[in-house]
Parts: structure tokens; sequence; C-alpha cells
């Protein structure tokens, strides 16, 4: 894939992806908003309702203390009669229906005492009614009696009380003066505010704890919860006890301590699981850029595997090709300490490129665990010794040394004598390469506890730091564009981190850039 058309699709993904997340969190922030708004809604219609039930309830309370007082404590004013006729017929029946209703209306004067005012002075008229009705029906019916006529009466008293709707509203006023002299807490218990409260919230799902308090004109009164606080600005507030014109001078107030919890549990349930598929989108978004970040680095890494194998065989290839050709050549072929050396060559060069096969293999093998590494008690400075053998020629050749500082006192592992001795060799091989004068190789082992440390610093070119993380994983070799003055394919190190693993060691490095390297290997003693 075009590396421009790699970033393009990222940045659109993730520009995507972010949208999505905005989105998710615009749409919980909104919700809950709409919440608070229905919230706020539901509590105002609440305490709405229960201040006209608790007006209604006073104003119930003295219409009945002054009818009771009207049937006992009344002293008689006047009284005034009215009467009014009705008649209809039917002439298909010889029926006639008459109709007489009669209003008896009475006056008393009763004392305002009753609004326990105390002071006895006032009195109130007040007028009661009593409906007299009486219906007769007239049939003339000539038949074997010989009476003409003959009348059914039927007659009905009730009492119609002692209020209009117009007295009801004077009434009312009147009442309402009164009840203004009366403290509030006579005229509303607590008892009855959360009554009222408790249910009106239940109807409405609202259960969350809740502070009240009754507060006139902005002050505090004694008609409040027991953790209600009038310096804390209440959320929601309602006129209670209001006068014909209006007025007021108390008002209920209701606080929720809890309500932002309580806002964000309803709407929690949803909110979690849009945040959960949020999550499972993000986590498989992450890890697909890392599948296909890793695939890019694996695919670039392969194409300077097949680069660096290419150079390495090209070599010996061509070397054993020219190496063929001389023997061809008659002059030559007579010559046998000529074809001798050149046999020598082809043999040098093909087991060159055996040891690069091998290497390919053998790390496959381990990667499957297909290698079978058998381990015996080995001393690791014969190994070192053995190991530094293997190159000090390459090194005496272009003038470098290697030198040992071997000072640990228990040198005894557990390993495979062959296996540890390619880990040595292919760190010093390092060494050597990545030298760009003659190399200075130090070799250290010390003891650390139950464990054995070795250590193999060089003065060559060094690493840097992203080079560093990198340089035991497989097929990595620094790039240095398309100049390839050291050989390899990026497989000794990986090599070596496999074998040392197996060997429950540890193998790591310190580095900087023009300054060498130093590799540390750490194996438990027996």
């Amino acid at each position: 894939m075009n590396k421009r058309l790699f970033v393009l699709l990222v940045i659109l993904m993730s520009l995507s992806l972010i949208g999505i997340i905005f989105v998710q969190v615009y749409w919980i922030n909104k919700s809950i908003e709409d919440r608070e708004e229905q919230f706020s809604n539901s509590v105002f219609e609440i305490l709405d309702r229960v201040t006209d039930k608790i007006t209604d309830r006073e104003q119930k309370d003295y219409f009945e203390r002054y009818i009771s007082i009207a049937d006992s404590v009344r002293e008689f004013k006047s009284a005034h009669f009215g009467e009014f006729y009705y008649v209809t017929g039917d002439l298909n029946s010889n029926e006639v229906e008459l109709y007489k209703h009669g209003i008896l209306e009475e006056e008393y004067n009763i004392s305002s005492t009753f609004f326990d005012n105390g002071s006895g002075e006032d009195t109130t008229t007040i007028k009661n009614y009593t409906s007299k009705r009486t219906k007769t029906i007239l049939k003339e019916d000539f038949g074997l009696d010989g009476k003409g006529s003959h009348f059914t009466p039927i007659e009905t008293i009730e009492k119609i009380g002692g209020l209009t709707s117009i007295q009801i509203s004077a009434f009312e006023d009147v009442f309402g003066e009164f009840a203004k002299r009366v403290p509030i807490h006579d005229r509303v218990s607590k008892q009855e505010i959360e009554l009222l409260l408790e249910r009106e919230l239940n109807n409405r799902n609202i259960n969350t704890d809740y502070e009240y308090g009754i507060a006139s004109k902005g002050l505090p009164t004694t008609v409040k919860s027991r953790k209600f606080s009038f310096r804390k600005k209440a959320s929601y507030k309602s006129p209670i006890f209001i006068d014909s014109e209006g007025n007021y001078a108390y008002s209920l107030l209701i606080s929720f301590p809890e309500k932002k919890r309580f806002l964000i549990r309803s709407i929690l349930g949803m909110a979690a699981l849009s945040l959960l598929f949020t999550l499972v989108i993000v986590v498989a978004y992450t890890s697909a850029i890392y599948q296909l970040i890793k695939q890019k680095q694996i695919s670039e890494i392969k194409s300077d595997f097949i680069n660096n194998m290419t150079h390495e065989f090209k070599t010996p290839i061509a070397t054993i090709n020219l190496a063929v050709e001389a023997i061809k050549n008659p002059t030559v072929i007579d010559d046998q300490e000529k074809v001798i050396r050149y046999l020598q060559i082809i043999r040098d060069e093909n087991k060159r490129m055996h040891a690069q096969v091998e290497n390919v293999l053998r790390i496959s093998k381990l990667e499957k665990n297909q290698l079978d590494i058998s381990k015996d008690r080995v001393d690791v400075h014969d190994i070192v010794q053995d190991a530094i053998a293997h190159v000090e020629l390459l090194v005496a050749d272009r003038g470098g040394y290697i030198e040992t500082h071997l000072k640990a006192s228990r040198r005894e592992v557990l390993a495979n004598e062959m296996h540890f001795t390619n880990v040595i060799v292919n760190i010093l091989d390092n060494a050597v390469k990545y030298s760009t004068e003659a190399p200075k190789i130090d070799i250290y082992s010390e003891e650390v506890r139950n464990s054995i440390v070795i250590q193999i610093k060089d003065q060559g070119a060094g690493m840097s730091k992203a080079v560093l993380k990198k340089v035991f994983e497989k097929f990595y070799r620094e790039h240095t564009g398309d100049i390839h003055n050291v050989k390899g394919h990026g497989l000794g190190l990986a090599y070596v981190k496999k074998i040392i693993e197996d060997h429950q060691g540890e193998v790591y490095a310190e580095s900087e850039k023009d300054k060498g390297s130093t590799f540390y290997i750490k194996l438990p003693l027996i």
C-alpha cells in the first residue's frame, strides 16, 4: 500500500473515531440536561400541587368550623320568604302541573371568635337558605265516581346551605385575613408537607433524598426538615397561602442534595452501553491500526531481509562462479596447486552459504519450539574462550584485540554448549562488524547472587536509542540507505535472545551512538 494512502486512511479513520466519541459525549451531556429540565418541571408541578392542597385543606378546615358554629352559635337577625310559580299543561292527557318554589332567607350574626383571634368584638353576617318545592298535578277526569278532578301534591323541603359563589369568595377573603395572623407552624405541619411531597414524588418516580423548608419573605421559619439549610440557595420554590390579590408571605422551598447523582443514575444504563460500544470500537480500531503498522513494518523488514540475503549470497555465488571458470581454464587445470586452492575457495563459500541457511532454519525452529536443546553442566569461562577462538583471527587481521576480565568465582551453568557458544560468537561477530576502526573488545564476568553476568563491551559505532529498542527483533537491521558495507540478515541477535531465554536467562544491551555498545548476558548458576 502506498505510504501516503496509508497515512490518509489512518487520519480519516482517526477523525471519524474522534467524531463518534464527541457525538457520544455530546449525547450523554444532552441527555443529562434534558433529564434535568424534566426533573425541574416535575418538581415545580409537585410544589404547585402540594401548596394548592395545603391551601385547600386550610380553607376546608375554616369552612367546616364555620358550618359547625353556624349551627350552634348563631344569633338570628332577620328572615325573608320569597315564592314563585310555574304552570304547564298537557291537552292530550288533561293534566296540569303546578310548580311552586319558596326560599326562606335567614340572616345570623356570628362572632369572629371561630377564627381564634381572641378579640370577640367583630361579627360576621351569615345567610342561610332553605328551599321548599311543591309540585301539584291536577287531572280532570269525569268518570263513574262523578268527580270532575283530583289533585296529587308532591312536596320537597331541603336545606341548600348558606353560601353562594360570591359569598364563598367573600368568606375566603375574610378567613384569609384572619389566617394571616396565625403562626405558620399552626397553619401547616411538617408531617403534612412530608406526606404530600412523598406521595407526589413517588407518583413521578423521583426516588432521591430531599430537604424542604418554608421561608417567610426570604427568612427561615421553624417549618423545615432536619438538614435543610436556608443559607444554601434552594433549587426550587413555590408560593404558598396566596391571597385573593395574588400576594403571599410564605414560600415552600425544596432541594435535592443528590440530584446530580440521581440524574446520572437515571441514564446510566444507556450511557454505560454507549460507552461500552464506543470502547469496543476504540479497542478494535487501535488494534487494527497496530496490526496494520506492524504488518507494514514486517513487510519492510522482510524486504530488507531479502535484500540482505541477496547480498549475502551474491558474493559467494560470484566467487564460486569465478573459481569454476578459472579451473576450466586450460592453463590452470594442469596446475594442481591452483586447482586445489580454487576448490578450497568453492568449499569455503559453499560452507558460508550453508551457515546462512542454517541460521534462518534455526530461528524458524526456535519459534515453533522444534529445536531440541539438551543442556549439560558447562563452564562459562571455557565457552567464552572457545568463542574467542572463532573470531580472534578476524580481530587480529584488522589490528584489534580481545581482552578478558573473567573474575567470577562460580561459573558453572546448565546450558547447551554448541548454542551457547554460538551466542557469544554472534555478539563478538557484531562487535567486529560494527567497529569502524580496529576492533577493541573487552569481556567481563562477575557473580551476582545466584547468577553469573557476562559483559561484552566494544568501542564500535554504537546504536541510537531507537535502534537499541529493536536490536533483538527478527530481521531488524539499522537502515543505512543503499549502502551495504556491513553484511548480515538481522537474525543473529534474535537468535541470541531466543537461546538465552530458553536457558532461563536474560540478555540486554546498553549503547550510545559513536561510543560503542555493551551486551549483558545473565544466566542462573548451578
